[in-house]
């Protein structure tokens, strides 16, 4: 869907879920201003048993004056609008107070099995609305810092929707960061004004009943239901126990279960614990020390009957520590624990059209920058030997020139492909993003192109010789490689990816 496919209606009604979060507020709120530049009659509206009462969201409606109508008051009245568009939410759903519309669009990030067309905007795989919308505005060519308010709502929704930037995960998100021009002072403020002495005690309540595992060093709590955002401060506060070094808090909310992980510990990054435990039944992820994650009721019902949760995640984090291998690719293949050189094949890469770039050609040479993966943010610094890599999949990673020719052959032609996310880097020096593709040219793979791979039966992370954020996880089917020129050259391919682009060599 593009917003500017709506731009035809002139009556509409925009809808956020009942009792709106700041994702809802943020979202609405800059669909709406983009609605209203363009000369249209609308209104940003929500329904529900009562009015908005948490503090946090009454400081920033009011601050932002952000228009927001409540449906339940006496002398509101919507009638049939041209077009209604629910933002954080989805037409039909329990918590989305029922509106009859000439037309209904829909933009939302909750996977609730509705597939995206030309009236709906659906990505489950980003962690908030307010992201979604702004991808939407910055395709429509609308500045979202044109209005510093617009710019507050949406990064405050993202902030809030992902447990105070901890389970930010989509290069989408990271660019949100780095690009909107937000009030600091009224954020600071707002951030402190999320809890009530009532929550308050439901925090220190949660700490007070806790399970231990002392092999693990891992800590498990269960809390009273709550705003979400408390498991992540009763999480960290946990983990700064000197023999905790992970923490999984969750509880109960209407319609499933709320996760919230930390870790210290350089062997469990919070992300991939999160995605282990809602895996099949929910949605989850974020970065190394901090994430989250959301299990259907639906969903878990479905594949584990009457367990209780409480079981479940205590027995699935159990599983959790014996599901992996870890790998440091520093020690080379040769002295890697629970690998043997006779277990990896030959394989060799088929001739496909690729795209690279080199850092020199828009970077000063010694900048430090970051390459915008989907796996996370790799720093390097541009250099006339270090060149970005770009995949027929949209991956992107760093490769040194000496490599490069070994492998590929270089053409001149330009490399042009769309892929879900723009492939870019970021200059640190000066917060500027550069898209790769303009500066794109197609290479080759040479006939003799060759890598070892051995496909995983149980998950592993590798901690590459690359600086990446954090461990490269492969999951069970994935491929574990490493370069036959380069034994600390090792890697993970996803399957899909390895079995479109690599032939075993007998």
């Amino acid at each position: 869907m593009r917003l500017r496919d709506l731009i035809k209606y002139n009556d509409i009604v925009i809808q956020m879920h009942d009792n709106p979060d700041a994702d809802a507020i943020g979202s609405g709120y800059a669909i709406y201003d983009y609605f209203l530049s363009h000369g249209k009659k609308v209104r940003l509206v929500y329904g529900g048993r009562a009015k908005i009462t948490k503090s946090n969201i009454c400081m920033i409606v009011e601050k932002l004056h952000i228009p927001v109508e409540y449906l339940g008051d006496a002398d509101v009245t919507i009638g049939i609008p041209e077009l209604l568009l629910t933002v954080d939410c989805q037409y039909g759903e329990g918590n989305v107070q029922h509106i009859d519309a000439r037309h209904v669009a829909m933009i939302d990030h909750h996977n609730t099995g509705r597939e995206s067309d030309e009236m709906c905007e659906i990505r489950g795989n980003i962690v908030s609305c307010a992201t979604i919308c702004y991808d939407l505005l910055k395709a429509e060519g609308y500045d979202v810092n044109r209005d510093i308010s617009v710019a507050t709502a949406l990064f405050y929704g993202l902030f809030m929707d992902s447990n105070e930037l901890s389970e930010v995960r989509h290069p989408l998100e990271r660019d949100m960061l780095d690009f909107l021009k937000i009030d600091e002072r009224l954020l600071n403020h707002v951030t402190h004004a999320n809890f009530t002495l009532e929550e308050f005690e439901t925090a220190g309540m949660a700490m007070l009943r806790y399970n231990y595992n002392e092999n693990k060093r891992l800590a498990i709590i269960k809390a009273k239901p709550c705003d979400p955002n408390i498991l992540g401060l009763v999480g960290d506060f946990v983990l700064q126990v000197d023999s905790i070094d992970v923490c999984i808090i969750f509880n109960e909310l209407p319609e499933g279960y709320k996760l919230s992980v930390r870790s210290c510990s350089p062997y469990v990054t919070a992300n991939d614990m999160a995605v282990f435990l809602v895996a099949d039944i929910g949605n989850g992820g974020g970065h190394l020390n901090k994430a989250g994650g959301f299990i259907s009721r639906s969903k878990y019902r479905e594949k584990y009957g009457d367990l209780g949760i409480d079981t479940y995640i205590f027995s699935k984090s159990e599983e959790y520590y014996d599901s992996c291998d870890v790998v440091y690719a520093s020690k080379g293949i040769r002295d890697m624990e629970g690998f043997d050189m006779a277990d990896f094949a030959l394989y060799k890469k088929l001739p496909s059209i690729c795209g690279y770039v080199k850092t020199l050609d828009f970077l000063e040479p010694g900048t430090q920058c970051r390459i915008r993966t989907y796996e996370g943010d790799v720093e390097v610094r541009a250099a006339q030997d270090i060149y970005v890599m770009i995949g027929m999949l949209g991956e992107v990673y760093p490769i040194e020139q000496d490599k490069f020719e070994q492998k590929y052959q270089a053409l001149e032609e330009p490399f042009h492909k769309e892929f879900e996310y723009a492939p870019c880097v970021v200059d640190m020096t000066k917060s500027k993003k550069y898209e790769l593709l303009p500066y794109a040219k197609q290479c080759i793979r040479k006939a003799d192109s060759f890598i070892y791979a051995k496909k995983l039966t149980i998950p592993a992370k590798v901690f590459s010789k690359w600086n990446y954020d954090d461990y490269m996880y492969g999951k069970a089917g994935d491929y574990i490689c490493y370069s036959p020129e380069d034994e600390t050259d090792v890697y993970i391919v996803k399957k899909e990816i390895f079995e479109e682009t690599y032939v075993y060599e007998a």
